[in-house]
């Protein structure tokens, strides 16, 4: 009866560190990737990118805080639209350095 136990509990034992060891591993093989790798798609021939950068500019040379405030149906066309505002806010600010 002892033996047993001591098996049973051995196993128990090993369960639980293998369970602790085991997240770990699977967190690494299922991270997302970094943040700047997911912004790194080329938007620079999409309309909605185009449109922001416009408006970029347009809110640089007449000193305003993102005046116009697009709403896009698709995720995927706001991104671009933001990204390209983005990008006219960096070439502006590369200008003056």
């Amino acid at each position: 009866m002892r033996v047993r136990m001591k098996l049973t509990k051995s196993l128990w034992i090993a369960a639980i560190a293998l369970s602790i060891g085991m997240p770990g591993a699977s967190v690494t093989v299922a991270a997302s990737p970094a943040p700047q790798e997911q912004h790194d798609q080329d938007y620079s021939k999409n309309k909605n990118y185009q449109q922001g950068m416009r408006d970029g500019r347009d809110d640089i040379a007449h000193n305003r805080d993102h005046s116009k405030k697009r709403k896009f149906k698709k995720d995927e066309d706001q991104k671009a639209y933001e990204a390209g505002y983005q990008a006219a806010h960096q070439d502006n600010s590369r200008d003056h350095k």
